[in-house]
């Protein structure tokens, strides 16, 4: 596999080898040890996720305040951008953030650590998107920093509103939310 850094520390782009023939291709999604020699991190998957979206579905900035998840993400079917936002007070990064183009075509997965927002929205008909976490889903903790916050001012490289879920219309701004250490 191929790891491409981004701008923010940790959050990574992984190009899997892919195997193609006239009859289609195959590819490692994913494989422990080959993950933690690549990229430094030794991790261990607890969930698999996955959820279809229509065009213009933004979901996000998600993430847990307690019982913090790694996120490792791709697309099956379509294509979105995918955006991590550091959301670690004491980082030198804080308040920054990241964006990949991922799809079914490009087969890029993004590794987004504990410490950070994730949100994506679909820029295709529609996508399927599949994500593994490294700790259990856990309502109470579950926090949603508002998609177009000013001050974070994200490129959403989307024209016109999204598709948004009463969760994700209710998220905090960056300077009100609870927020890692």
């Amino acid at each position: 596999m191929n790891v491409i850094e981004t701008s923010l520390p940790g959050v990574m782009i992984i190009e899997p080898k892919v195997f193609g023939d006239d009859r289609g291709f195959f590819y490692e999604s994913f494989n422990a040890k080959a993950f933690a020699e690549a990229t430094g991190v030794k991790t261990e998957f607890v969930q698999d996720n996955h959820s279809r979206s229509a065009h213009g579905v933004l979901r996000g900035l998600h993430y847990q305040i307690e019982n913090p998840q790694g996120k490792l993400v791709r697309v099956t079917v379509g294509e979105v951008l995918d955006v991590a936002v550091d959301l670690r007070k004491s980082s030198p990064t804080f308040g920054q953030w990241t964006s990949v183009r991922l799809s079914a075509e490009n087969k890029r997965q993004l590794w987004v650590p504990e410490g950070f927002g994730h949100g994506f929205v679909v820029l295709s008909e529609s996508a399927e998107f599949l994500y593994k976490t490294t700790n259990y889903y856990t309502p109470s903790a579950e926090r949603c920093v508002r998609w177009n916050d000013p001050d974070l001012a994200i490129d959403w490289e989307f024209e016109g509103q999204p598709l948004l879920s009463g969760k994700d219309q209710a998220g905090s701004l960056l300077k009100e939310a609870s927020l890692f250490p």
